[in-house]
Parts: structure tokens; C-alpha cells; sequence
């Protein structure tokens, strides 16, 4: 098993012309639209987000605790790092044994996710409270031929994580909150300026 992800992010308005282009192009649709709730954990001096590093459990229709190392830039806007995901029988168990090894509860995040997979790779079609996103995993080859046929050469790539951006965001925009939800950007119009801030 491999334990490396290679991926781009890709910033766009309209997610249903994308996923237009995915069935036309053949894409197999490998799980419907699902809401997802995401925890990221870190250690008590907040070294985690300092380093890069990823601790997230993750609860859509599968409960996942997730490691992530800090990403590389691999060029044409893709990061590639080591990814290990175990899936858990119990989102609020495994809440408690992070909290007792001394992990603590950094931010919560939500979004709504779509799942594509086309010339084997996976097409993620992201709705965050911030904006659409599209996420193409796979090996870099892939995702160099699937970002023009997707129609996708003009969007903005992020090799930031959601966490990052919405440090961005915030940033830029002088929000006060730590979590990134939908309740929490209801209203709130974010400016493309705001995810470069």
C-alpha cells in the first residue's frame, strides 16, 4: 500500500459544470454527495499547524482518524505528501482517546463532497462554506491531463490545505472564529483576494 498523495486544488464557482464534464467524459461516480464533518487535532503548544503536519478525524458516512505529513510542492500547483488513514467504529470513543493522549481539538470543518474517479485518479467535488472547490488526486501525470480536459487550466491552485486557506480568509476578511462551518460563513461573501491574503 502506498502511503504518498499527490494532488491539486483547484478553485472554481460552478461545480455542476465540472461534474457535467466528469459524466461526459466518462467519469464513474464512486460516492454521491455526502456532508462531512472533520475535527483537526494538535498538540497543546500548536506545533502541528506550525510543522504542516495533519491529525483529523473525519465522520461522513465512515468515521476516519487521518495522518498527514507536510507537503512538498511537486510543481504546476500540486503537493505530494505522506497520507495514513485507519477507519475507526466511533467518532466520539476516538475523540477521547486523542484527548486523553494529550492531542486537543484545533478546529472543526465542514463541506459537502462529491467523488469522481476518471483515468485512475479521484476527482473530489469540494463544497466548503468558503467557496467550490475541486480536489484531483492521483499520480501527476494524471492530474496533468485531466486539469485541461476538465476544462480547468484557468482556476486558481492552492497548494494550501482548507485549514490554511481559512486562516486566509480570516485574515483578510477580520473574521473571529475558529471553526470553519457553514452557520459560521452564512452570509459572508469571500473575495478570491482572500484565499492569496
Amino acid at each position: 500500500m502506498s502511503y504518498r498523495e499527490t494532488e491539486v486544488k483547484l478553485l472554481v464557482k460552478d461545480l455542476q459544470a465540472i461534474e457535467k464534464r466528469l459524466q461526459e467524459s466518462g467519469a464513474q461516480l464512486k460516492k454521491a454527495r455526502v456532508y462531512e464533518r472533520n475535527l483537526r487535532f494538535d498538540s497543546v503548544d500548536g506545533s502541528f499547524v506550525k510543522q504542516g503536519l495533519v491529525l483529523r478525524l473525519r465522520q461522513d458516512n465512515r468515521i476516519r482518524l487521518t495522518y498527514k505529513s507536510a507537503g512538498e510542492v511537486v510543481g504546476d500547483g500540486m503537493i505530494s505528501r505522506f497520507e495514513a488513514e485507519v477507519e475507526v467504529s466511533d467518532f466520539d470513543t476516538m475523540r477521547v482517546i486523542l484527548e486523553r493522549l494529550g492531542y486537543v481539538p484545533a478546529m472543526v470543518y465542514e463541506k459537502y463532497r462529491t467523488t469522481y474517479t476518471l483515468n485512475g485518479a479521484e476527482i473530489v467535488l469540494d463544497e466548503m462554506p468558503y467557496g467550490n472547490f475541486v480536489e484531483i488526486e492521483g499520480a501527476a501525470d494524471a492530474i496533468r491531463t485531466l486539469i485541461p480536459q476538465l476544462g480547468l487550466e484557468d482556476k486558481p491552485r492552492f497548494t494550501a490545505s482548507y485549514a490554511r486557506l481559512f486562516d486566509r480568509v480570516r485574515r483578510y476578511l477580520k473574521l473571529d472564529m475558529q471553526d470553519l462551518t457553514f452557520e459560521n460563513f452564512q452570509g459572508i461573501e469571500v473575495p478570491i483576494e482572500a484565499f492569496n491574503a
